[in-house]
């Protein structure tokens, strides 16, 4: 009698792949893993070599720089503002990484908007990089002598922006295209038409504790080099469906018109690439709100009133004075040193034209007539500019 077998589970046979003539014997690198594994390969890269402010920053840099090498397909060409308070907080750098892996980096600095009109040219634009902006916008006075400058970063923005020049004996008009996404850097914020076109990346100056590998020409710009090539590669595999895709935005408006690009490359890629470009988009999108509600003194000013109506019981009006006086003994405000007597009528008045609102004479409780405003006259301009009110909290139950 034969021997027993054992009771095994038969596995499935692997036959070896049968060659098909005209086909490859292997299917070509599937184009999503390409893109997760060349995306996580530049961030990795950036990482090693410049201390960003946060995860989030680190993931908009590596999108961006991705962006650039489909330009021809985007709408919008975002800009990048790498900004800081100080020197030494790595703006530089960073322009240094970002100058091997962007397609076609034209690199300059204090240059003049004629110039860089002039080299954008027609069909596939450069990507400009700009270091020492700061020279260009960095006071009032020298930013009014480069408003060409700003008109030219505003416009690029865009497709079908082009500026208009006369050249030649002739005098003939020439178009020049402006559409080209660039980078910018330097120390201070940039005037506010650019940072609202702009994905912001906030530098600090590195502690002793972060440290970076040195950056060494013929070394680490060829490794970053090989991985613009892969980059460009890629994201030229997939160009036709980049030509269709309309990513799902979490932000509108001007900031969706800038994260656009960044949201379908990560789209593209796919993997944990979309998560962590809509996370950055919403982060970076509303930190960029709020400074605008506590820097700009347009928007403050709104916001403030708002808390100071609320302050007074959501009164139909308020005198001009009673508002004042709330506005100037707030200490954290800045109306207190807009002038040498703090927020006056006039000072506020200024600040509120822009949204077609003026004081007038109102009847108050008593029968008394003085110069006030109606809550009625901000509710649309709270809506449109201001943060929604964060809802009142809730006094704890005892015990809970």
């Amino acid at each position: 009698m034969d021997e027993a077998t054992p009771n095994t589970p038969s596995l499935p046979v692997e036959w070896p792949p049968t060659a098909v003539p005209g086909q490859p014997t292997a299917p070509p690198p599937d184009a999503h893993s390409e893109g997760v594994e060349v995306l996580d390969l530049l961030r990795d890269a950036i990482r090693r070599y410049v201390v960003m402010p946060s995860d989030e920053a680190l993931t908009a840099t590596t999108l961006w720089a991705a962006a650039t090498h489909l330009q021809t397909v985007w709408q919008h060409a975002p800009r990048l503002a790498v900004v800081g308070p100080a020197k030494r907080c790595g703006k530089s750098r960073l322009l240094e990484v970002l100058i091997e892996a962007v397609h076609e980096p034209l690199i300059t600095v204090n240059a003049s908007a004629a110039a860089i009109f002039r080299s954008i040219g027609e069909g596939d634009p450069p990507t400009l990089l700009v270091d020492e902006v700061d020279t260009i916008f960095g006071s009032p006075k020298v930013a009014e002598k480069n408003e060409e400058m700003r008109g030219l970063l505003n416009a690029g923005h865009q497709r079908n922006r082009p500026t208009l020049r006369v050249t030649g004996p002739n005098h003939e008009v020439v178009k020049f295209d402006t559409f080209a996404m660039a980078a910018l850097a330097g120390i201070g914020d940039l005037p506010d038409t650019i940072m609202d076109r702009s994905v912001v990346i906030r530098m600090r100056r590195r502690a002793e504790t972060e440290k970076v590998s040195a950056w060494r020409y013929g070394r680490d710009d060829l490794t970053v080099r090989e991985l613009r090539t892969r980059l460009a590669a890629w994201l030229a595999s997939v160009r036709e469906k980049a030509l269709a895709l309309e990513p799902k935005m979490p932000v509108e408006d001007r900031a969706a018109d800038t994260w656009a690009p960044l949201i379908s490359v990560a789209d593209l890629a796919g993997g944990h690439w979309p998560v962590l470009a809509r996370t950055a988009c919403t982060a970076m999108t509303d930190y960029e709100a709020g400074r605008d509600e506590d820097g700009g003194l347009k928007i403050r000013i709104l916001a403030d009133i708002r808390r100071a109506f609320a302050s007074e019981g959501d009164q139909p009006a308020l005198r001009t004075g009673r508002l004042l006086e709330i506005l100037n003994a707030d200490p954290e405000a800045p109306w207190a040193e807009h002038s040498p007597h703090g927020l006056t009528p006039r000072g506020l008045q200024i600040l509120l034209q822009d949204y077609g609102i003026k004081s007038a004479n109102r009847r108050f409780p008593g029968g008394t007539q003085a110069k006030g405003f109606t809550r009625a006259q901000f509710t649309d301009a709270w809506t449109r500019y201001c943060p929604p009110e964060a809802a009142p909290t809730l006094p704890a139950e005892p015990g809970a």
